[in-house]
């Protein structure tokens, strides 16, 4: 429910003695949309690409007309003086925050601490203009390519709205609308060679499918996973590099969620794709995490183990990559070999001995180790009181062994909280050893002073 602002009254007041309505010529933008269809509606004019050209960009102007002076981390006094003064002020939500609406004929626009951070169009001059203007470029280029210098400024102008219109959509939380933006973005830029279609679009546009159909049920879902199939291959095949390798992760799910049509070959694919992330990516943890989920939910599908392979085999040929010594890591501590993680650690501290990372890692795995073994003590009811301090004595060894790595991550990055929570946490319990107490008198101060 919107709450209207105290200062909508003020602001309506001043608007009085300027333009009160959002400057789009609704009546100028439709009679260049009449002239461009009766252009290819004429059998004389239809037959020349300029023809084409023209009502692409007609449809183009009329397409971004509603938001082409709007652009993010502008000021609301820029937003007043290029768009005119809103009909309406209220509280609204955007991305998780509250933020000031202006309400326009054409667009709500978000603004928090005084800088637009989005929009929301709520009509358009006409519909379907973006996938007409597109439609028109791409027939006007296939009659006749010398026209690229001419439609290469619409259909960029046309590109660069959408991606606009698609981080807006995102950040609003409806992923599916701006999924298609995106897509109809890549498409806008694949009009011409001298474009160079970014497939960070086809990205942008695959995942946002994934994100909405893991929301949804049904018909839609399935569509929505197919799309983004579709639109990820894509992207692979035109060199979409991915920093992290999370296109690997929204490519299993695509597959995965199609398992109910053909079991075999969708289980097959989802799980190529994360084997294949997973050797490309072997610090991502999500892929990792999706592995051995997929491994333990699908009988057969294969040995969790096999990562074991995986990563050892690429060892061989790569012995002092840090990325895989991380990976074997995570992989161990998936199977609760906490051992073998932790020496996988040391091996990554051994690769960069003045980082935090790894100084960290090992710190926080051995401590893993050590509650694993507290919760199995725990958990023993066979055992006696004399037993269980003497068991509890060697665990709190195991504990004790953490320390000098987390003090030396410390070092590193003296402003990292958790390092910090670990050793206050960790000298209290041992407080009792030798030089503990001082330890922690030191390390409680520092924590103390994060709170």
């Amino acid at each position: 429910m919107k709450k209207v602002l105290f200062m909508a009254v003020a602001l309506l007041t001043f608007a009085a003695t300027t333009a009160s309505a959002q400057r789009v010529n609704t009546a100028a933008e439709l009679k260049k949309l009449e002239k461009a269809d009766a252009g290819i509606a004429d059998p004389k004019k239809n037959t020349k690409a300029a023809t084409w050209t023209a009502a692409g960009t007609a449809y183009t102007n009329a397409f971004v007309a509603p938001t082409k002076e709007l652009s993010q981390g502008v000021p609301e006094q820029v937003l007043m003086m290029n768009v005119g003064q809103p009909e309406d002020a209220f509280y609204g939500e955007f991305a998780g925050q509250q933020a000031v609406v202006y309400s326009y004929e054409y667009v709500d626009v978000y603004v928090i601490n005084g800088m637009i951070q989005g929009w929301n169009q709520k009509k358009a001059v006409r519909d379907n203009l973006a996938i007409d203007a597109i439609e028109m470029f791409e027939k006007a280029y296939a009659m006749d390519a010398k026209q690229e210098s001419k439609i290469v400024i619409g259909a960029s102008t046309l590109a660069n709205s959408l991606m606009e219109q698609g981080n807006a959509l995102n950040m609003m939380g409806r992923t599916a609308e701006a999924a298609e933006a995106f897509e109809l973005a890549y498409r806008a830029q694949s009009i011409v060679p001298s474009l160079n279609a970014d497939a960070n679009c086809l990205y942008n546009a695959g995942m946002l499918y994934a994100i909405s159909a893991s929301s949804a049920t049904g018909d839609n879902a399935l569509a929505w996973f197919k799309k983004c199939e579709e639109l990820l291959n894509k992207a692979l095949v035109n060199g979409y590099a991915d920093e992290n390798g999370n296109i690997y992760y929204y490519l299993f799910h695509s597959y995965y969620a199609q398992k109910d049509a053909d079991r075999d070959l969708y289980l097959g694919k989802a799980k190529e794709a994360l084997l294949t992330g997973i050797k490309l990516f072997p610090k991502n943890t999500i892929i990792l995490d999706g592995l051995m989920s997929f491994y333990t939910a699908e009988v057969g599908v294969g040995d969790p183990a096999e990562l074991i392979t995986l990563v050892e085999s690429s060892l061989k040929d790569d012995p002092t990559n840090y990325d895989l010594w991380f990976g074997r890591g995570r992989v161990f501590f998936a199977l609760k070999n906490y051992d073998e993680c932790i020496t996988s650690f040391k091996k990554c501290a051994e690769l960069r001995p003045t980082e935090f990372e790894p100084y960290y890692y090992v710190g926080s795995f051995i401590i893993e180790k050590a509650n694993a073994a507290i919760e199995a003590l725990n958990n023993n009811t066979e055992i006696g009181y004399e037993q269980y301090g003497e068991e509890n004595a060697k665990i709190n060894l195991i504990y004790a062994e953490a320390i000098p790595w987390l003090e030396k991550a410390h070092e590193f990055n003296p402003a990292d909280v958790a390092t910090i929570e670990y050793l206050n946490s960790l000298c209290y319990r041992l407080r009792e050893m030798d030089g503990m107490m001082d330890k922690y008198n030191k390390y409680h101060e520092l924590f103390m002073q994060t709170r």
